[in-house]
């Protein structure tokens, strides 16, 4: 551990579903909704990089 731990920016931490809430700031409410924004868009990707994988598949083995 360094002495200039303290000096670092905090990183934003990961919400956890159905915590409290009422010690955040409405910056630190932001915060969060931007963090899920986020991570859903990149889960929503990944769906559509699965089912287009899917699709090729399916259409490499029809006959």
């Amino acid at each position: 551990m360094s002495i200039f731990d303290n000096d670092q920016p905090k990183q934003p931490s990961a919400h956890e579903i159905g915590s409290d809430l009422s010690m955040l700031s409405v910056d630190e409410l932001k915060n969060r909704v931007a963090l899920l924004q986020a991570e859903i868009a990149r889960l929503e990707d990944e769906i559509v990089v699965k089912a287009s994988g899917r699709k090729a598949a399916e259409n490499l083995f029809r006959f």
